[in-house]
C-alpha cells in the first residue's frame, strides 16, 4: 500500500514525498514504511507473535498484526501530512491552477494541453479559466471547439 501525489509512481513500500512543484502543489520525498517498522520493531515482532499463536491449529488471530499495520500506516500518513500540510481546496483554486499552468505553456496552446497538465480539473472549469483570461485581455481564442488554439497576449501587443 502506498500514497503518492505525483504522476510518477512510488515504490509500494514508500510514500512519495520528493520535493518538487507540480502545478503549484508541493510534494515531498519518500517516507519509508520500512523505516517506521524498524523504529517500532518490538511492537512489530510482538504483533507477529500474537497473530501466529494457534497457527497450526487454525486458531490464530490476525487482529494484533492488523492493528499494528494500520497503526504503522497512520504514523506514515501523519508524517506525510506534517511535511506537506493539510491540503485544502479553496474556492477558485482549480481555476487558479489552470491560469498558472497557462502562464507556463508556449504562447500558443490547445485546451488538451491544459487538460494534460491539470488532470484533476474538469473541462468546464478550464473553459471558465480561459474565458476569465480572455475577458482580462490576456488570452485570445484562435478558432472554435476543442481543437481551437489559444494564444497568450503579451502586454503591449494586440
Amino acid at each position: 500500500m502506498f500514497l503518492h501525489m505525483s504522476q510518477t509512481g512510488a515504490n509500494s513500500s514508500n510514500i512519495s514525498d520528493k520535493q518538487q512543484n507540480v502545478n503549484s502543489y508541493e510534494v515531498g520525498r519518500y517516507i519509508s514504511l520500512e523505516r517506521i517498522v524498524e523504529e517500532s520493531k518490538e511492537s512489530y515482532y510482538e504483533a507477529l507473535y500474537k497473530s501466529s499463536q494457534g497457527w497450526h491449529e487454525s486458531k490464530h488471530d490476525l487482529r494484533p498484526w492488523w492493528n499494528y499495520f494500520l497503526g504503522m500506516l497512520t504514523a506514515a500518513y501523519n508524517e506525510f501530512e506534517s511535511r506537506v500540510g493539510s491540503i485544502t481546496s479553496a474556492k477558485g483554486a482549480k481555476r487558479e491552477m489552470v491560469q498558472n499552468t497557462i502562464k507556463n505553456l508556449s504562447p500558443r496552446f490547445k485546451i488538451s494541453d491544459v487538460q494534460r497538465l491539470c488532470p484533476g480539473v474538469s473541462y468546464p472549469t478550464i473553459k471558465r479559466a480561459l474565458a476569465d483570461l480572455s475577458k482580462e485581455g490576456k488570452l485570445r481564442c484562435m478558432g472554435k471547439g476543442r481543437d481551437a488554439q489559444w494564444e497568450l497576449i503579451v502586454s503591449g501587443s494586440h
